[in-house]
């Protein structure tokens, strides 16, 4: 068999099978990423996160059916091509709902870049593509303070208006100069977070190689090439490959969140399994759109997929629901040169390994330190207690969780995952809540009972104080609370 091109694996590696890799392939990678061939993975969703356009999914439907891909015509312009696919449901009509839109999103890297740890300077941009791009405080968030004490990393971030995936490495040397130690960070800008996780793997090998082999950016550059976006001349904005009237439609039956990434196997069993009850606590808060940030010392990655799993706690797919509320943005790791952005958000999840955040108490109305989940507004405290319909909602959520894995151990059953498990579990409750607020606003006397408050899985007594939040945030100010539904 010939040998294969340097280039080949560096451009083309996406379609090259997990079993071409090397036997010494590094399985933390494997256990990290779940590839897109993953049969127990659902494919990546396409978006632009939060600063899409109008018209931007909250995620999309169910078993794939179309398939619309970009292709490229002779003149180099771009051209929809959309496929119909039999459903196993046999000939005939297939309902929207039971249709999946699958985009195949076009790369769109704006930036790769190299940043080193100095011993006299601390962290410096040691080089990137483009040359003139403002990557200015990138080196304190693909470094987070206190990775001197892991050996790998990979961090997600915000800059600007674009999202960041950056993997770390630290290696021993013999160096009196480097103080026996050379940290790097390799990492990328593009202006959607839902397929960095393609190049996980890339940036992986990359940072190894710039730790045994630093200044050799030829592949680097390479990769920028081929994957570059289609910069606006104001430098701002990326040109949208995507129609939205493609699957604009579709999106409304929504199944699962815009702000999907790859996640290590278990990923959503290890979040519930850490904060355990306290996750229905986290899910009014976010449902309530309130600023979260979660600390915790490196490394950063599992907490970035904390900071995900919050945010698909929040989905509606009731059309108009939300609309006026503020969007529930993840910004992922940020550090004190964010703090300037986080006093203009009205809403977030994000991640820090920064103890001092704590005490800029103006910047976030919840800190997450561990499982330990507090409040110094004294009007969201109440909210921190677990009320019985809470303990409920937990307890189906478990036993949810334990019959999906019974059926794939037992059964085989590699189409359902843990993650569409929990993702649906608490859409279907946030849409339960907003139907019925929607009915009792439709009726003569739009009053809320006892009875009422029990149907949408809440507490009469317990779960008050959130319903009057969930009301005044969500725009029903026309609805009233029963006389019977008394503080607890």
């Amino acid at each position: 068999m010939g040998e294969r091109s340097d280039r080949a694996p560096l451009l083309d590696w996406e379609e090259v099978p997990s079993a071409d890799k090397p036997a010494g392939a590094d399985s933390d990678s494997r256990d990290r990423l779940d590839s897109p061939s993953n049969s127990r993975s659902p494919p990546a969703l396409p978006g632009r996160g939060w600063s899409g356009g109008p018209g931007d999914p909250d995620g999309c439907g169910a078993p794939p059916a179309t398939s619309i891909t970009l292709q490229a015509g002779a003149d180099g312009a771009l051209r929809l091509d959309a496929k119909e696919h039999p459903s196993d449901s046999g000939p005939g009509d297939v309902p929207l709902e039971d249709r999946m839109v699958t985009w195949e999103e076009k790369d769109q890297i704006v930036s790769v870049f190299v940043v080193t740890f100095n011993t006299r300077t601390g962290n410096m941009l040691e080089w990137c593509l483009p040359e003139d791009m403002d990557l200015e405080g990138v080196e304190f968030k693909a470094i987070a303070s206190g990775s001197h004490r892991v050996t790998t990393d990979f961090i997600y971030f915000r800059k600007g208006s674009y999202f960041g995936l950056a993997c770390f490495a630290n290696m021993a040397v013999d160096s009196t100069a480097e103080r026996g130690a050379r940290m790097k960070s390799v990492g990328i800008l593009s202006p959607s977070y839902t397929l960095l996780y393609r190049y996980m793997s890339f940036l992986e090998h990359q940072v190894r190689l710039q730790l045994q082999s630093p200044g050799h950016y030829s592949p680097l550059e390479a990769f920028f090439e081929d994957k570059r976006a289609l910069l606006l001349p104001s430098g701002h904005d990326v040109i949208s490959l995507c129609p939205i009237s493609a699957w604009g439609a579709a999106i409304h039956h929504s199944m699962h969140p815009e702000m999907k990434i790859t996640h290590p196997a278990g990923c959503m069993s290890q979040f519930i399994r850490f904060f355990g009850e306290q996750i229905m606590v986290l899910w009014k808060l976010a449902l309530l759109r309130r600023r979260i940030l979660i600390f915790s010392p490196p490394p950063v990655g599992v907490v970035c997929y904390r900071v995900y799993c919050c945010c698909c706690l929040a989905n509606i797919s009731i059309p108009g629901v939300g609309v006026a509320v503020p969007e529930f943005r993840p910004f992922f790791y940020v550090n004190v040169a964010d703090i300037s952005a986080l006093e203009n958000e009205l809403s977030y999840v994000a991640c820090t390994t920064e103890k001092i955040f704590e005490e800029k108490r103006d910047l976030y109305d919840v800190y997450v330190d561990n499982q330990n989940v507090k409040t110094y507004r004294e009007g969201l405290k109440p909210l921190l207690r677990i009320s019985t319909a809470d303990r409920e909602k937990y307890r189906k959520l478990t036993e949810q969780r334990k019959m999906l894995l019974y059926s794939q151990e037992e059964n085989g059953d590699c189409v359902s995952s843990e993650e569409d498990l929990f993702i649906l579990f608490f859409l279907e409750q946030n849409n339960r809540i907003f139907q019925t607020l929607s009915e009792v606003a439709a009726c003569p006397d739009p009053t809320l009972t006892g009875e009422s408050v029990r149907a949408m899985g809440l507490d009469p007594h317990g779960d008050r104080l959130f319903l009057l939040h969930l009301l005044e945030i969500y725009g029903f100010d026309t609805l009233l609370l029963s006389d019977q539904l008394c503080c607890s």
